[in-house]
């Protein structure tokens, strides 16, 4: 909605303004660009224009949805789940990826399970033994020692401090 504001404030028509995206109905120039740009900054969005960038963000998109949406299979494996999804070829989107991120795809997608891991513990309604079947781990010693070499805590100790920081109404 911002962006749609955004769009119609400076009175550029779109087709459409989807989540990331948005369709002119007409060409602008390099002016109007740049006074989109400086609107959308104010709130925080910029611009992605380059077929680069839009391939990055697209990947980082899929890997959070995969990780995230509690319906989704996150058993499938990434490297097909991605080269469908953005079809590429997965060397070229793995590349791409190292190259503009500084990190591999699967130290993403392994920070964005440990995330994962971090809110269900919060929550607290899943064991860890739910929670490393439902994030697909082998084991849960393999998340256990995952969890620990990511954050320096292990996923008890993680759960404890959370816990401890909350105190009973009758102690407040």
């Amino acid at each position: 909605m911002v962006v749609k504001s955004v769009f119609e404030k400076l009175d550029l028509k779109t087709e459409y303004v989807n989540l990331g995206e948005v369709k002119l109905l007409d060409d602008i120039s390099t002016e109007e660009k740049q006074l989109i740009a400086t609107e959308l900054e104010q709130y925080g969005f910029s611009i992605i224009d380059d077929k680069k960038s839009k391939i990055i963000e697209k990947i980082k998109t899929l890997i959070v949805e995969l990780v995230h949406q509690q319906d989704n299979d996150i058993k499938t494996n990434l490297s097909t789940y991605l080269t469908n999804h953005l079809n590429h070829d997965y060397n070229y989107i793995t590349n791409l990826f190292s190259e503009v991120e500084g990190t591999t795809i699967e130290k993403y997608f392994i920070a964005q399970k440990i995330e994962r891991v971090k809110e269900l513990l919060v929550y607290g309604e899943l064991t860890l033994n739910e929670i490393s079947y439902l994030l697909n781990y082998s084991t849960v010693s393999h998340l256990s020692n995952q969890f620990k070499k990511i954050t320096g805590l292990t996923p008890r100790h993680f759960k404890d401090i959370k816990s401890n920081k909350r105190k009973p109404l009758d102690e407040v």
